[in-house]
């Protein structure tokens, strides 16, 4: 075996051994079929090359039924979490219940609220993702709104770096950010994309009313496709030497402005 593929393997043993100690994972076709059809969510699923057979395409529909985020990979991948009969299925458990955003947005409306959700895209950091939580659930939002792919997973350290507020806010999961986004807009929301370099500070923007902030990661921020969505975009402005802020952070003050500006 090349250096490189030993070295990819290692990695990714470190990866899925701190994965099974953070959530609960089950193996097995008909395991993993009937924690789907009993409504459990899956956070994660894995399920080994080439495999076939009729329990296999029944997995496959309820894959597809339930929406669940699945992944191809080689049997090796499975093993490094267990060598145990897997039959080339492995999945985590959820810990928590994700909301359907097109169940969600109705309610906060018929509720008399202007809905306000924060829309995460890329930010992979558990720790960053449980913090933004915790300030979206401190300031008003209604909801996070996470892609299946390239977002953190909701993990015990993405818990408590919440708080706890991951087990009352609402996170909305959903295979397309940018279909998300759009459905929002075609909904009454405007879109605010917090930015790194804007000529408007939050303070000097119109927030108020049914709105998405959206937040990007630090390294790559928000994605093109998504920042012509923008009906605002603004930024925080930086006098010091660091030219940044943690995402974190930044989504605190952009929440906090848009919820001093609503209460006028």
């Amino acid at each position: 075996m090349p250096a490189d593929r030993r070295l990819l393997l290692k990695l990714q043993a470190v990866k899925y051994k701190i994965m099974k100690a953070e959530s609960e994972y089950i193996f097995g076709l008909r395991p993993v079929i009937e924690a789907i059809r009993a409504g459990r969510q899956i956070e994660r699923l894995l399920v080994r090359q080439g495999l076939q057979g009729a329990l296999y395409h029944e997995l496959m529909t309820e894959v597809k039924k339930h929406k669940i985020a699945w992944q191809i990979v080689p049997a090796e991948r499975i093993e490094l979490v267990t060598r145990k009969n897997h039959q080339g299925v492995l999945a985590w458990l959820s810990l928590i219940e994700y909301q359907d955003l097109s169940i969600l947005l109705p309610m906060i409306f018929e509720k008399g609220e202007e809905p306000l959700i924060i829309a995460l895209d890329g930010v992979s950091d558990v720790r960053n993702f449980g913090a933004v939580v915790r300030s979206a659930d401190c300031l008003g939002a209604h909801a996070v709104l996470i892609p299946e792919k390239g977002s953190a997973r909701i993990t015990a350290d993405a818990v408590k770096a919440s708080a706890g507020a991951l087990s009352t806010m609402p996170v909305c999961r959903e295979k397309s950010l940018v279909k998300a986004i759009r459905y929002l807009k075609e909904s009454g929301l405007k879109t605010i994309c917090a930015v790194e370099k804007s000529e408007q500070r939050p303070s000097e923007c119109d927030l108020t009313g049914p709105a998405v902030l959206v937040m990007g990661s630090e390294n790559k921020g928000i994605s093109r496709e998504i920042l012509s969505l923008a009906d605002k975009l603004t930024g925080i402005q930086m006098t010091g030497n660091i030219a940044s802020l943690n995402v974190s952070v930044a989504a605190g003050i952009f929440l906090y402005e848009i919820s001093r500006q609503r209460m006028g």
